[in-house]
């Protein structure tokens, strides 16, 4: 049950840590933004944060949309830490 847990739990920090990376590249000014590489992994984090962009406007220059997307993405991964022990639970798929 660990394993399964412990899994979920790294592809939430993958994709936090994902975030976090886009936000710093911004700050970098020689990225070729159309690289394929540099693309993809814009288009798979921007895909996320578009969705707390469209509520959150940014004041002046500072986009505050991937700090509520990291928080909104903490309280994803409890729910879906819970859920997956309860689940496993009621199997009985315990230790």
């Amino acid at each position: 049950m660990s394993k399964i847990l412990l899994a979920i739990h790294y592809c939430f920090y993958v994709y936090m840590i994902m975030i976090l990376v886009r936000c710093l590249l911004t700050w970098i000014p020689v990225i070729d933004w159309d690289n394929p590489i540099v693309k993809l992994f814009t288009d798979s984090v921007d895909i996320y944060l578009n969705l707390f962009r469209k509520f959150i406007p940014p004041l002046g220059m500072f986009d505050l949309s991937p700090v509520v997307a990291m928080i909104a993405l903490m309280f994803l991964e409890r729910i879906c830490l819970y859920s997956a022990v309860l689940v496993l639970s009621i199997l009985g798929a315990g230790a």
